[in-house]
């Protein structure tokens, strides 16, 4: 290979891109090669980098060898390839740039351990910052690949009640019809409906063809007009038909592949939860929805002619839909805004609630437009600020800058390793600084040098850096929950890359390069060799920087994995152990009933309720307004939840009554008795046994108050809740012994084989979902974790290397002591202080800061824990022995030296 001369040409190459059995590699980077490579040498190394490329584009495809060409043109760029390019003898001459590069080199080989620790920290630093940044576009990225994203609102509802600002996105049923209608702004509009009361969310499904169920997630009620407005991109069928029959059906590719392969599956029928009277015709097959758009449902239920009740279509009385509006180009949103406030209120809202029976006096206070308006929410700002719960999984804006700001401190730190580390070894390199002016070298030179050496250490460490950050990718994926990947193919990321390396490098030796070009000949000469050693104030402030970075992230750490312990042994007000969720048996029908009873047989199980509302997320909800029967004007309406529930229910969750008593099945009066939480009783007016309150379902007795407990996420304060007697069968929820865990579930799946021989059985554990709502959490604290021993990595390696430095300039007045009698452990306090000084310092700094940012995130919560004293004792004490660790090898190798060698050496 070493004696391959072909000459690629540009015509020669331009030829081989017709021909794709050959490929070419980029032309940019090959000439990019061209331009630096010495001529002497070009064509041997050419030929040689062309037959690799060409071996590696029938193996292993176009891009990959593109990408390994890329590689291979930048690790050439060394001095022995560069070529000499002489034209005169000013400082921008290429001869000069071929002398800063090979003195650059022989440094970098020459002190290894320097040179190791600046490369390892910054590519450490430059790994969290890729791996940071593809998480920063992953979440900015969000709805921005729709067509009409800029001209794509969400309405959002807020409303002040008692001083309290609540916002939502559930609206009536004719909403949507009546926005496009009324306002010539609004383009087109749409709804959808993911409420699991009604049949969305999770379901059990099958080809007509097929007798086996399948457990399906992603189910959704979805206008045609919404499909329109996002122009969603179709496989099969017509984007504008897909929905607009009755019982039609779009589902999303990979589910057509599931259940039909390769085939064409429009105009197939599928069943839902076996309902066979209400088959499901599929009038088109979507691509997948794309992993940052907010909207990523598999099955969309068409709602032509769909009515959950009767008149449920015009009624203005209950909302359950999210609705989205397409307004005209130049269209002023805040003037929309208030148009739709004031039109919606006055001509349908207040009216409804009139003609619902609520005097005009109470309707009055209770809504008006000063306590009450719409938002228009711009779509691609959805999952990053939304600040309320709207049953979607959203992003945080604040965490997208909490986690860009500590991409900037580890690189940052790595930086201060830098400029640390040359300042310190200043006396080093002051003999050399010296020489070179004696002979002629002028300032300018000098800073030209060092330039080119923090440059070098940069390009070597961003590759590094790079390669580290393609191979934390699957581990960075498992904790941020995200699948994001180092976008080789793009043509902006290797020229950002190079454009990072010269601009870190630049900044990072700009201080030692002019501090370092500052020396006086005649005085380092003369063999004033401790320059580095003096003024050291900025070295010190650079070193409490790094170390308060990494104390606050300690501390963020401590706190979020103490509010994770909190949530999960925190008294919740029912017994979450040992409860398995039986899932999908709503496709039992009249026979959940007969399952329940025999599964109360069987010698494992304590009880069973059957309930499709559990205090968990991703169970069923309904949001209802309760009030005292007879109510008189200054009596309010309270919103609650209302939920049905058989007389099980609570002996299985171990929900404790606190007054009245518990439903029972055989009196007939308690088909309209009602059970209600402290919360709900006291906003209600306290002592409610007895009393009858109302909502839009009817007039029901309190038989009893319940113990507050939470069927929420802990962010949330408890809210009211109402419990009447009911039947819920999608979900029997089986209280089981303790022992033989195995056992109790071999038994209940036998008894599921008896009752559904065509539905695998499907369960889950109330403690597991418990604390799946706090996956996000759990997940911060993992990112956190990571990061902050990125950075008490990156700033001990700084520090390990400075203590070596200081220990090095030190040595003679080690000795000296040492040989005036001074003990070993005199020397090592006198060379541990300073740095653990400077770690107190950073810790002072950084207790304060980090109680008010953990303070600030804990405000998300309304049930918290608290942030002790034995959070910072733990920090400092952890921050001071890593200190410790990392500088005593140095200190107890300087103590324990013979004095005679470094006086020797003298």
């Amino acid at each position: 290979m070493a004696g391959h001369t072909e000459d690629y040409s540009a015509d020669k190459l331009s030829g081989m891109r017709q021909q794709k059995s050959i490929g070419s590699p980029p032309r940019a980077c090959l000439r990019f090669f061209r331009w630096y490579c010495n001529p002497i040498m070009r064509s041997y190394i050419e030929g040689d980098l062309m037959e690799i490329y060409h071996r590696r584009f029938r193996s292993d495809g176009p891009r990959k060898a593109d990408i390994h060409f890329v590689f291979d043109v930048l690790l050439l760029f060394r001095p022995g390839i560069i070529k000499p390019i002489k034209v005169s003898t000013n400082l921008t001459n290429y001869s000069m740039l071929e002398n800063y590069l090979k003195i650059s080199w022989r440094t970098l080989v020459k002190q290894k351990t320097y040179s190791m620790i600046n490369i390892g920290g910054f590519a450490i630093g430059v790994a969290a910052c890729i791996l940071i940044g593809l998480f920063i576009k992953d979440e900015l990225s969000y709805d921005t690949h729709y067509v009409n994203h800029k001209r794509l609102y969400r309405l959002v509802g807020v409303m002040t009640e008692n001083g309290k600002l609540n916002k939502g996105i559930a609206f009536p049923a004719p909403m949507a019809e009546a926005l496009k209608r009324d306002f010539p702004e609004v383009s087109e509009s749409g709804r959808f409906n993911n409420s699991e009361l009604f049949g969305a969310g999770n379901n059990q499904i099958r080809p007509a063809d097929v007798i086996d169920n399948s457990f399906e997630e992603g189910f959704v009620f979805f206008d045609q007009t919404l499909v329109n407005m996002l122009q969603l991109e179709f496989i099969y069928g017509s984007p504008q038909q897909a929905l607009a029959r009755p019982n039609s059906l779009i589902i999303t590719k990979r589910k057509a592949e599931k259940y039909f392969g390769k085939e064409n599956p429009v105009g197939k029928t599928m069943i839902v939860n076996d309902n066979k009277e209400r088959p499901y015709t599929i009038g088109g097959v979507l691509a997948d929805f794309k992993s940052t758009s907010h909207i990523n449902f598999d099955f969309l239920i068409g709602m032509t002619g769909l009515e959950f009740w009767k008149g449920e279509q015009s009624f203005w009385g209950a909302s359950n839909y999210h609705t989205y509006v397409m307004v005209e180009n130049g269209t002023d949103i805040k003037s929309l805004e208030a148009k739709m406030t004031k039109g919606l209120l006055n001509n349908y809202f207040i009216p409804a609630m009139i003609k619902g029976g609520m005097p005009q006096s109470e309707v009055d206070k209770f809504i008006t437009e000063k306590n009450a308006h719409v938002e228009l929410q711009p779509l691609d700002q959805i999952h990053l600020f939304t600040d309320f719960n709207d049953s979607l999984v959203h992003g945080d804006i604040r965490m997208v800058w909490l986690f860009g700001g500590i991409a900037v401190f580890i690189l940052l730190i790595a930086v201060i390793n830098f400029v640390n580390l040359s300042t310190a070894k200043s006396a080093n390199r002051a003999k050399e600084v010296g020489i070179r002016k004696v002979v002629g070298s002028v300032r300018t030179n000098i800073i030209g040098q060092f330039l080119t050496e923090s440059t070098m250490y940069s390009v070597i460490s961003v590759t590094l850096g790079t390669a580290i950050a393609s191979a934390m990718i699957p581990y960075f994926n498992s904790i941020a929950d995200k699948s994001v990947s180092v976008p080789w193919a793009t043509w902006w990321f290797t020229p950002t890359l190079l454009a990072s390396a010269l601009f870190v490098g630049i900044i990072a030796g700009v201080y030692p390069s002019f501090y370092l070009s500052s020396f006086r000949p005649v005085r380092v000469l003369k063999g004033n060799l401790t320059l580095g050693a003096k003024g050291s104030f900025l070295r010190s402030a650079l070193v409490v920087f790094q170390f308060t970075t990494s104390i606050i992230l300690l501390i963020g750490t401590i706190v979020i994995y103490r509010q994770m312990d909190f949530i999960l042994n925190r008294k919740i007000g029912f017994n979450k152990d040992q409860v398995l969720l039986l899932q999908g048996t709503n496709t039992l029908r009249e026979q959940v009933v007969t399952l329940a009873n025999e599964l109360r047989d069987l010698p494992q199980v304590i009880e069973v309720t059957t309930g499709d509302y559990l205090p968990v997320n991703g169970s069923k909800r309904n949001g209802n307004s309760f009030w005292n029967e007879g109510r008189v004007n200054i009596d309010p309406e309270i919103p609650s939840q209302f939920w049905r529930v058989d007389d099980n229910y609570m002996a299985t969750l171990g929900i404790q009554l606190v007054q009245g008593r518990n439903f029972d099945r055989n009196l007939a009066s308690d088909s309209s008795a009602i059970i209600i939480n402290q919360k709900m009783a006291k906003e209600l007016g306290g002592d409610m046994i007895g009393k009858r309150i109302t909502n839009y379902a009817g007039t029901w007795t309190v038989i009893g108050i319940a113990e507050n407990f939470h069927f929420e996420s802990l962010r949330e304060e408890i809210e009211p809740l109402a419990l009447v007697l009911g039947q819920e069968a999608s979900i029997l929820a089986v209280k089981l012994k303790a022992e033989d865990m195995t056992g109790n579930i071999q038994a209940i799946t036998a008894l599921w084989r008896k009752f559904a021989p065509h539905q695998p059985i499907r369960y889950s554990f109330l403690d597991e979902r418990y604390a799946a709502m706090y996956t996000d959490v759990l997940r911060m604290g993992k990112i956190f974790t990571s990061f902050s021993v990125l950075a008490i990595l990156v700033a001990c390696l700084g520090l390990f290397a400075l203590s070596a430095f200081m220990v090095e300039q030190r040595s003679k007045e080690i000795s000296v002591r040492l040989v005036l009698g001074a003990s070993v452990d005199r020397i090592f306090k006198m060379l541990t202080w300073n740095f653990v000084k400077l770690v107190l310092i950073a810790f002072l700094v950084a207790a304060p800061l980090g109680w008010l940012l953990m303070r600030k995130w804990l405000e998300d919560y309304a049930y918290k824990t608290e942030i002790s004293w034995d959070i910072f004792a733990m920090t400092g004490a952890t921050a001071i022995l890593i200190a410790l660790i990392t500088i005593t090898y140095q200190s107890l190798r300087a103590a324990w030296v013979k004095p005679i060698i470094n006086l020797k050496n003298e």
